[in-house]
């Protein structure tokens, strides 16, 4: 796999990187509880800047109250921000989850709308967060990208983007599309498991030892 200068090209090491993440995480799960489409898309928006894990800790309150846009309509802001404060920039995330509860009930009788223009023109929702939802509770192709898969995605050299945008574009056109749902939550899980922030420098994890073996510097990753 590797060519005459013991250097892999970008196209072996994106081979390689499916072929090993498939090996290890061939079935990801979807790390935020949910229930339906609106549970999913409430859950990904208190993703921002939070945990999966904090967001499974607080959702439970949340949709026993409400599991539906048109019940979360009932449910006071006020109520929602409540229960929502240990994700973090809870004033602005209980403000959309009211917003597009109503937006959702007006406009789409009360359902998701399968379309990523209609999704990211909902309050607090964003390309990241439309991708996901697309992805996960429409079987869309999409090829969500965070931090973290941006700065693996770097550490792997399958990108220079310096921004989340340009990286996904990156990753679409390494990756075939029937990959791209699975792919970016196994990325997740990797990145967690054994390529972490301050874990691995790109030096330390095996994907980046073997798309680099002689890497000697740690790979400074081009802030989104």
């Amino acid at each position: 796999m590797k060519t005459k200068k013991n250097r892999m090209k970008k196209a072996e090491r994106a081979e390689y990187v499916l072929q090993k993440l498939t090996q290890l995480y061939p079935n990801p799960p979807i790390p935020l509880d949910h229930t339906n489409e609106f549970t999913l898309l409430v859950a990904v928006l208190l993703s921002a800047q939070c945990t999966d894990l904090k967001v499974n800790e607080v959702t439970p309150a949340l949709f026993k109250l409400a599991d539906s846009a048109s019940k979360m309509t009932k449910v006071p802001q006020e109520k929602i921000l409540e229960i929502i404060r240990p994700c973090g920039l809870s004033p602005q995330k209980s403000k959309a989850i009211a917003g597009l509860s109503k937006i959702l009930v007006d406009q789409y009788d009360g359902e998701v709308p399968a379309d990523f223009a209609a999704l990211e023109s909902l309050p607090g929702v964003g390309h990241k967060t439309a991708s996901v939802v697309m992805a996960q509770a429409f079987g869309v192709p999409a090829f969500p990208v965070d931090t973290h898969i941006h700065r693996l995605a770097q550490r792997w050299g399958l990108t220079n983007g310096k921004n989340v945008k340009q990286t996904e574009a990156d990753l679409k056109k390494l990756f075939p599309e029937s990959a791209w749902n699975k792919l970016h939550l196994q990325i997740i899980f990797y990145g967690r498991e054994f390529c972490t922030a301050r874990g691995c420098n790109g030096m330390v994890c095996e994907i980046c030892r073997t798309c680099y073996p002689k890497r000697r510097t740690p790979k400074v990753t081009l802030k989104p």
